[in-house]
């Protein structure tokens, strides 16, 4: 497999992780409780998470012959 796609996969890997923590202090900032918190959170990122799934699995997947 290309090295360039796997670098290009670990560093959105790493970007994705560090804005999942970044917008889950942006909700917990002004948050008074944990539903506060969690609910929009999850209603956010879980989306971009998909995207991001799904995105790799088609940058992982054998090419056609």
């Amino acid at each position: 497999m290309n090295p360039l796609k796997w670098t290009g996969l670990i560093a959105g890997f790493i970007l994705l992780l560090l804005g999942t923590v970044m917008v889950f202090m942006a909700f917990d900032r002004d948050s008074h409780s944990a539903s506060d918190t969690i609910r929009p959170f999850v209603i956010t990122m879980a989306p971009v998470w998909a995207v991001a799934i799904a995105g790799a699995m088609v940058l992982l997947r054998p090419p056609k012959n």
